[in-house]
């Protein structure tokens, strides 16, 4: 994913697809559906990043290019690092874990009005690297606050009383320190490829939310 702008139309479709499917499997349960809806998020996201890449490469035109540069960075930096903390709050039972998970939509909304801030006196830019967008705001201590993007998004995970939810935010922190390893430059853009594992997982794990609650009610029945 993310490799050409092929790549992200097929990717935001297939998640897209997927996003549709688990909405489907919340079956009610409410506190469930900013999950359920986070693959559709970033089927949009894939899709608009494929304008970006049409920009770059000169099919469209350079403003319809910068819409979509800004679009992709207002979802990577200022959505996301609220939404997915929050997300996996509102889950959360009341109690000490909640409570954690708290403060990391605590740290979320920081970075997100960290880097909505940068955007706006930026430059706000983005370039073809290999096999990648490379997006830049000219932030200052970027290695801080990518960090800080990290704990907001993969910490809420890791603190969550569901084991599916810990296992995949574990999964979820190692997948996003190698990519700013191998290409820090390119961390935005590179996300977007674990998008469709991140939507494939909250699909399972949503499906099997479902079949734990329908042999629960099988038992209590029987």
């Amino acid at each position: 994913m993310c490799f050409s702008p092929q790549a992200d139309l097929v990717g935001g479709v297939v998640i897209g697809a997927i996003g549709i499917d688990v909405l489907r499997h919340v079956d009610g349960q409410r506190r469930y559906m900013p999950l359920a809806a986070l693959p559709l998020i970033f089927a949009v996201h894939q899709l608009d990043e494929a304008v970006v890449w049409w920009g770059l490469q000169g099919h469209v035109s350079a403003t319809i290019g910068s819409v979509a540069t800004w679009i992709y960075l207002l979802i990577a930096f200022v959505l996301l690092p609220v939404y997915v903390p929050t997300a996996v709050l509102v889950t959360e039972p009341p109690g000490r874990r909640r409570r954690i998970i708290g403060a990391f939509v605590a740290l979320g909304v920081g970075v997100s009005a960290l880097l909505f801030a940068a955007m706006l006196t930026g430059p706000v830019t983005a370039t073809l690297a290999d096999w990648h967008v490379s997006y830049g705001t000219g932030i200052p201590a970027a290695f801080w606050v990518v960090t800080a993007y990290v704990a907001a998004t993969c910490g809420a995970l890791l603190f969550s009383g569901n084991q599916r939810l810990a296992v995949f935010g574990l999964v979820n922190l190692v997948a996003a320190a190698a990519i700013a390893v191998i290409a820090a430059e390119g961390l935005a853009s590179l996300w977007c490829a674990w998008a469709a594992v991140a939507s494939a997982a909250f699909a399972v794990h949503l499906r099997l939310e479902r079949s734990d609650r329908d042999a629960a009610l099988r038992g209590r029945v029987a």
